[in-house]
């Protein structure tokens, strides 16, 4: 078919060229139009304040994928926590270890079940690192905000501990003092190694990236850390988006 450009109108024009990027992007099956701003409002309960915890379990990379992805909760960020040099960063972080900060909604998912993630995330045995990543920053530490935190802090390392035998677990619980956040280049870390998830969501400011509860469980997602029933919701929501050419994944 052979189109005269002065027998085709503005608007025409406009379909037309909407429809030939269709057939040229259709070997990837995948169309997306980008906004120029994309905004995000977190769904939580009206006048229900959200609850913090903070872990140490290893890389903050991994830690904050592994989080990221459970229903409930609304915002990651990976950070320094547990030393006492102020404002540390990634190459001067003194005796901080990495740690993620969870941001949740406590009619979702409460602080016992964010432990019981904690425990089966990382290898709370292990000395002076975690996996291949050696070092003092990568140790356990479960950070608590007050009395009943750090009493179920306690019976679940008695539990865990009780169950390694004679292996000890070298987690340490302590009371939070300050939570540092850690550079942007280390935020959703996994996600950015994901160009088609960044273009799926739109491309967002870093900022705005980094506050995102779409893009928290992106992260999980693109670790491969999210529990086998999510990972395969996100799944199919990214196959059914593909599939309809949808402009943009604001949600899951």
């Amino acid at each position: 078919m052979r189109f005269s450009r002065r027998h085709v109108s503005l608007p025409h024009l406009s379909i037309l060229c909407s429809v030939v990027l269709i057939i040229l992007t259709a070997e990837k099956a995948v169309s997306i139009r980008f906004p120029d701003r994309i905004s995000e409002s977190v769904k939580t309960a009206s006048n229900q304040p959200l609850r913090t915890a903070v872990f140490a379990l290893g890389s903050f990379w991994r830690s904050e994928a592994v989080f990221g992805c459970l229903d409930g909760v609304v915002r990651t960020t990976a950070g320094y926590a547990g030393g006492s040099k102020v404002n540390p960063d990634y190459r001067s972080w003194g005796d901080h270890a990495e740690s993620v900060q969870i941001e949740y909604n406590p009619r979702l998912i409460n602080f016992r079940q964010l432990l019981e993630v904690f425990w089966s995330s990382h290898d709370s045995r292990q000395v002076f690192g975690q996996g291949p990543d050696v070092g003092n920053q990568y140790r356990s530490i479960i950070f608590t905000n007050g009395t009943e935190e750090s009493r179920l802090a306690a019976v679940s390392k008695e539990r865990e501990q009780t169950a390694s035998k004679s292996s000890i677990v070298t987690t340490q619980i302590q009371q939070l003092a300050m939570f540092y956040p850690a550079e942007p280049e280390h935020q959703k870390f996994e996600l950015k190694r994901n160009p088609f998830l960044l273009q799926l969501m739109g491309n967002l400011p870093e900022e705005e990236l980094e506050k995102s509860t779409l893009a928290a469980k992106l992260n999980g997602f693109a670790a491969e850390v999210c529990p086998p029933k999510i990972q395969r919701q996100i799944n199919a929501r990214i196959d059914e988006i593909i599939r309809r050419g949808w402009p943009i994944l604001r949600e899951l």
